[in-house]
């Protein structure tokens, strides 16, 4: 799916960051626990920071009640999505 990167979210952290990969994903650890749909909304916000669009461009296609998420932002190849995660 272009656009798309799937996402292991870790939730309960010290703090909100990337924190590489593991399994093909990219791993994301949030402060923010999995409560009313505060850990979605902080990853969302997180990924709009971080390459720079608006949180309105960021989806999560799949996963909104897993650890697991498939993410993707209007406009943004997969391949280049994840390379600025990754960066």
């Amino acid at each position: 799916m272009p656009g798309a990167v799937e996402i292991l979210v870790r939730t309960g952290a010290s703090r909100t960051e990337l924190a590489g990969t593991h399994d093909g994903a990219i791993v994301v650890r949030l402060q923010a626990k999995p409560v009313e749909g505060a850990a979605n909304k902080a990853l969302v916000e997180l990924i709009a920071e971080r390459i720079g669009v608006p949180r309105s461009s960021v989806r999560i296609r799949r996963g909104l009640r897993s650890r697991r998420k498939l993410v993707e932002v209007d406009g943004i190849e997969g391949a280049v999505l994840r390379a600025k995660l990754e960066a």
